[in-house]
Formats: structure tokens, sequence, C-alpha cells
């Protein structure tokens, strides 16, 4: 491993190196990554990031990978868009969109985590790479494996966006319907990881996957001209994302890449799958595991790995979670693509449903900086459109008829 980071029990305080695992073999606490930031910040300048490549690795030191090891290029460095006409619909003057609808290779912020999550599994050697998934990360670990000549063994819900499917196997992974829900799929990959020497990104690679989302505080961070926003609006599935997004802002400010400051954090849900938000909305400090109930398949995660994580980080930053409808969440995904040119999958959706109301209840102030963390293209969801935006019959190849045509739309306009 490189010295710069290390695997270990935040609550023992083991150290485990050359192995795959998500929890210390003596007392069954997750494990955390840790960095010796003093070293990092002595190593990572604003003029170091700023001459590397535009993708993740241009923070490698706060990365879990160590140098010498095999890694994906390209990936991240996704656009942050002002979003003026948007901001005047929900009723924000300085709103941002972080768009990784336009990640490289398959338009979702999961190719953040995968690139991360592969490199180490390089590192240890496997050679399958394998996960549990709602639709996103199937696709990232198909294609990241495929890219990295490693096998793929991929398990999801029988359920998921045919999209998200064709998405997957077309890189050639294996790829397995399960009659249940992720939490049930997730368990059976445990279980898999038991007994094959394969590498589960979300399971026995899970810590080193989960730093990959930090990435998304720390481009951010240097979007902006190396500051902090306000306010990031994150949609929760797990609840690693959120979490990882705020160490990741606290990295930043430790190594002295930007100075302090104070970053609300609020999460989003569907309303169909909510059991982190509705513990916030109702002051709980435990998560009620949920049955989803939503079109927002890529969060409906009932029984989220990093949710007591989550409710942490959102008390301790100060922010906040709602929740959307299916309705809403239809809603959303127009407004963002009508007012910013930008087509989000169901995920944004719920996102921009959240920040509206979080905007309208005085949650979130119209002069804060506010970045809404757009995490999936909206071609992988277009099923939950279809009745939304039905097409006219087409129309004979005729003035007459396109004037027709004309007077009709306008007239509905």
């Amino acid at each position: 491993m490189s010295e710069l980071f290390q695997l270990r029990c935040p609550q023992c305080t083991r150290a485990i190196t050359g192995a795959a695992l998500a929890l210390c073999p003596d007392c069954f606490y997750p494990l955390k990554i840790t960095y010796d930031l003093p070293e990092v910040s002595r190593r990572l300048t604003r003029k170091v990031v700023e001459s590397r490549n535009h993708d993740i690795w241009r923070y490698q030191e706060l990365l879990p990978v160590a140098v010498d090891t095999p890694r994906l290029a390209g990936v991240g460095w996704t656009p942050l868009l002002r979003a003026d006409r948007l901001g005047r619909r929900l009723g924000s003057e300085l709103l941002y969109l972080k768009d990784d609808a336009a990640n490289f290779p398959t338009l979702s912020f999961k190719d953040r985590v995968v690139a991360v999550a592969v490199a180490q599994a390089q590192a240890l050697g496997y050679q399958v790479v394998g996960c549990a998934s709602t639709g996103n990360l199937a696709n990232a670990v198909a294609a990241h494996a495929a890219r990295a000549g490693l096998d793929s063994w991929i398990l999801v819900p029988h359920d998921l966006e045919p999209a998200k499917l064709l998405g997957t196997l077309v890189y050639g992974a294996n790829l397995v319907l399960v009659d249940g829900t992720y939490d049930q799929v997730n368990r059976l990959c445990a279980e898999i990881a038991e007994v094959r020497n394969w590498g589960f990104v979300n399971v026995n690679l899970r810590p080193f996957y989960a730093e990959g989302s930090k990435t998304v505080a720390f481009e951010i961070a240097e979007q902006l001209g190396w500051r902090l926003p306000d306010n990031v609006v994150v949609p929760m599935a797990g609840g690693a994302q959120l979490t990882r997004i705020a160490k990741g802002f606290e990295e930043l400010v430790e190594v002295g890449l930007v100075p302090p400051g104070q970053v609300r954090l609020f999460g989003a849900q569907a309303q169909g799958c909510s059991p982190i938000a509705s513990a916030v909305l109702e002051g709980r400090s435990h998560l009620i595991p949920q049955v989803p109930n939503t079109i927002c398949r890529s969060l409906a995660i009932g029984d989220p790995a990093d949710g007591h994580g989550a409710l942490a980080t959102i008390a301790g930053s100060g922010g906040g979670a709602d929740t959307a409808t299916d309705e809403e969440i239809v809603a959303g995904i127009r407004q963002l693509a009508e007012s910013e040119g930008v087509f989000g999958e169901t995920a944004a959706g719920v996102t921009v449903a959240v920040t509206a109301k979080l905007i309208s209840q005085g949650r979130i102030a119209p002069r804060q900086t506010t970045v809404l963390c757009v995490t999936g293209n909206g071609l992988k969801t277009v099923d939950c459109l279809q009745s939304e935006l039905a097409m006219d019959r087409a129309v004979a190849p005729t003035m007459e008829a396109f004037e027709n045509r004309y007077a009709a739309l306008a007239g509905a306009a």
C-alpha cells in the first residue's frame, strides 16, 4: 500500500493490509480509509493539482490507490454548470449543477467509485469483479471491467429499467437477474464473496469504492475557484455519496487547498423509498427499513448501508433532507431539461424537486451558493417519461399540414 493511506478500523484501530474487507475481523466495525494528511499537504498543492490531467487522479494523494497501480484515465472532471434559468424557477440566485450525467464512460457518478475500486481490485490480484446494483453501478462495473480486461459478474433486481440492463450486457458482463429487492441482492453478493475469490466493488471492496465519491467534492471546490459552496443537495440511496462528499470537503480544508468553511449537506430521496430522509424529517436517530415503491429505482435501497453515517453527516453539517413523490420526480426531470438542457435520470428529478422544497421552506437561502448533484443520465430512464411526452401523429409533407400543426401547438403553449 501507499504510505499515504491505510485501511483501518476506527473502533479498535487495527490496520488491514493486502486484503479486501469491509468489516474489521476483530470487532466487526466498518473499516475506513485514513490518510497521512500532513504528508498529503506537503505533496498536494493547487499548482500540482492544476498541472495534472483533468480526471479524478489529479487528486491521487487523497485516493486509496498506490501510485504504481494500473488505473483507468478519463473518469471525472465533469462540468459544474451555472444554472440561472433553473435557479429563477426554484428561487435561487446562485445555483449550480454538478453534472455527472456527462461522466465517462457510462454517464453516471458511479464511474468515479468504480474507477477506484477496480484499481484496488487489480492491486489485490482479482481477475473477476462484481457488484449488487440498482442500475448505474452495473453499467460502470461492466464497462470498467472491460477496459481493465477483467471478467465481471453483476447481480441486479429483475425489474430494472431496460436501458440499464442493455447498458450492462453490451460490455460483455455476466448479468444475473434476481427475483428480489436490492437489499436481498446485496446480501446474496456478500454470500458469494465469502466463497469465491471475486472483488465485489460495493461489498468486500466497499471502503475503497466509497472513497471515489469524494472526487465530486474536490472538483466542486476547484471549479468554484478553490472555495467551498454553502449547500450541496445529494440524492441518497445507500448514503455513502453524501458522507464522502462531506469527507472530501473536510480533507481539502485539512490539507490547505481551500479556506475553512461550513458546507451544509442536504439529502434527497424518493418518497416511495426514503429511510434516511424519513428519519431526518421525523427527528429519529435510527433508521426504519422500507420496501421500495417508486419509479426512482436507482435510489431504491430500503436498508441503506451508510444510512446512519448519512444521518450523522446531515446533522453535523446543519443540513437536512426531504422527499419527492413520483409525480414531483417527473416534473423535476422536465424542469431541469427545459431550463438548462440537462437530461437527468429519475434521481436528478428527486434532487430538483427536493431542492425546490428546501428553498421554498427557507432552509436554503436564495443568495447562498448551492450545488445540485446530477448523478445519472436521463437516457437510462426514459420509460418514466413516455406517458408524459407522447408523440403526435406525423403530418403530411405540405405547408398546409405544417401550419395546422403549428396553430395547434402554438395555441396549446
